[in-house]
């Protein structure tokens, strides 16, 4: 697995992964021109979206529609640590979801392998090398 990152200007850093190009940017407050959103953004949606993937496919492994599902994430704010220090998941259903599967679909949200990614990091190995040959 191998992801590209560049910088095509200002405060954007883009990254091309599977064939996706993947555009982060800086709030104008930070000196970005505020034109996607901060990795740290995309990183939070990453962890509601693929929560939201394994809710997706409980439904439709068992035919249950997901029309007024709702999924909604708060972040609460650790100051001491000035980070996030809780993150809490939400799931709304209409009522005409089927009780018996309440559990179920907590338990499927916490499938979630940017989650479990998370809760068991992986190691971290940050190098320099030196380019051969560019611009020659």
């Amino acid at each position: 697995m191998e992801m590209k990152i560049d910088f095509p200007g200002n405060k954007k850093v883009d990254a091309t992964y599977n064939g996706f190009r993947i555009s982060t940017d800086q709030p104008e407050r930070s000196g970005g021109d505020g034109s996607a959103p901060a990795p740290f953004d995309l990183f939070l949606a990453s962890l509601g979206t693929c929560a939201g993937i394994y809710i997706l496919g409980f439904c439709q492994q068992r035919g249950l529609s997901t029309e007024g599902i709702e999924l909604t994430q708060r972040m609460e704010f650790d100051p001491a640590r000035r980070m996030i220090g809780r993150i809490k998941l939400e799931i709304s259903v209409p009522p005409t979801f089927p009780e018996k599967y309440h559990d179920a679909l907590i338990k499927s949200a916490s499938l979630c392998a940017v989650k479990k990614h998370i809760e068991e990091p992986p190691a971290f190995d940050i190098v320099t090398t030196v380019q051969e040959n560019v611009g020659t």
